[in-house]
């Protein structure tokens, strides 16, 4: 059983590069806005029943998949480095698959802003993830939370054996999925 945390701010790749990791290997692909975008239509994104029910799902997820006899699954995350609560968020996650003998692979994606706006307008982010087709409110937040928020770690900050950083910023997430492949022999 393997977990690859595939991490980075809005717009790196995660779920492009998720999608052609799961092409590759027997991994599934759980990207963060298939939680959120289920809960959102019912309350507003940060709304205390919204981060409950977000939370709910994916561990339940998580659980069942940790213990189940598939390979493994890959799980996109916006991670703030600089919040105790996504600290413990990537820490409970971590503990529900090792607790069932699995492995952890630290996937960080790290892309210039520029190539970040691009992307979020990409045709496969609008068509996987509803919330950001409002393109101009999908951008102020973006850069918003790029301004608010350590959105990549700091160098020696995550401290796993089973680590990669990889500033995608020109490649393609083919070539992205397949040095994940390589890195961590999946």
């Amino acid at each position: 059983m393997q977990l690859v945390l595939l991490f980075g701010p809005q717009a790196v790749g995660k779920m492009t590069v998720g999608h052609e990791l799961e092409k590759i290997t027997e991994l599934k692909l759980f990207h963060n806005h298939m939680t959120i975008d289920l809960v959102y239509p019912f309350f507003e994104f940060g709304h205390p029943s919204f981060i409950r029910l977000v939370n709910l799902y994916r561990n339940e997820l998580f659980k069942e998949v940790a213990k189940s006899d598939l390979q493994g699954m890959i799980f996109t995350y916006v991670w703030a480095f600089d919040q105790k609560s996504d600290w413990d968020f990537v820490m409970n996650t971590c503990r529900i698959f090792e607790e069932q003998g699995g492995e952890i692979c630290f996937v960080e994606l790290e892309a210039g802003l520029e190539e970040r706006l691009i992307r979020n307008t990409s045709s496969h982010r609008l068509e996987h993830k509803p919330l950001k087709r409002d393109i101009e409110q999908s951008e102020y937040n973006l850069k918003e939370t790029f301004k608010q928020h350590r959105l990549n770690s700091r160098e020696g900050e995550i401290k796993a054996e089973r680590y990669v950083r990889i500033n995608n910023t020109n490649m393609s997430a083919a070539e992205t999925a397949h040095v994940i492949k390589e890195k961590f022999d999946l």
